[in-house]
């Protein structure tokens, strides 16, 4: 690969929080009297996608809840930011630490962009001490559009001073393939179990684990 800058999501490819987000997705609907199971959310549509997407959707299915999706998503990231700090088994994914060594001993610039607020991202890249890794961040919270558009692969590109073409994107995520490939990014998706079933037909590269990644 000649690519000069590497950008990772974060959410199914650092940290295994899938499950997580849709456990404190669950418990933030029912804390507002609304009795859901996760079944009956198609969560897995939502990987990678924003939290204004998913509680909008949520809001337009039980009008009981209100009309502020914002509300909604303040009490999940209360709930989800309380397992950042204080799980004792947290850890990334296997093969994480390994691959950011990799990338910087070889001279990669390092790039973070995820749907996540930015407050999610710092708790989990300084929980797992990998934040000097990374030479910029986006979060979702700073663009305008949302996974699958380009918008936070684009302003990651440009915190790195890297050219789109010159990046290379790793997501678990059907959405965030779309992203990357709209931000004229290379792509590597990574199978991830807890994030469902997710089309990665515009991959350029599929892998099972991070041992595949050939610098």
């Amino acid at each position: 690969m000649e690519e000069k800058a590497f950008i990772f999501d974060m959410d199914g490819v650092i940290i295994d929080s899938e499950k997580l987000h849709s456990i404190t997705k669950v418990q933030a609907i029912r804390s507002f009297g609304v009795d859901v199971r996760e079944s009956d959310l198609n969560l897995e549509s939502y990987v990678g996608r924003s939290a204004k997407s998913f509680f909008s959707d949520v809001i337009a299915k039980y009008p009981e809840l209100g009309d502020d999706w914002e509300v909604l998503a303040k009490k999940k990231h209360e709930l989800y930011q309380k397992i950042l700090r204080e799980d004792p088994d947290l850890k990334p994914i296997d093969g994480i630490p390994e691959l950011l060594e990799r990338l910087k001993a070889k001279g990669y610039r390092i790039g973070l962009g995820s749907s996540s607020v930015m407050a999610n991202i710092q708790l989990v890249l300084g929980r797992f001490g990998i934040m000097d890794y990374f030479d910029a961040i986006a979060a979702g919270s700073e663009v305008e559009h949302a996974k699958p558009a380009p918008d936070v692969y684009l302003l990651t590109a440009s915190r790195l001073g890297i050219a789109p073409e010159d990046c290379t994107v790793i997501e678990d995520s059907g959405a965030g393939v779309m992203a990357a490939k709209a931000a004229g990014m290379r792509c590597v998706a990574i199978k991830n179990p807890n994030s469902g079933e997710q089309d990665f037909s515009q991959a350029d590269m599929i892998i099972d684990s991070y041992e595949e990644i050939v610098l």
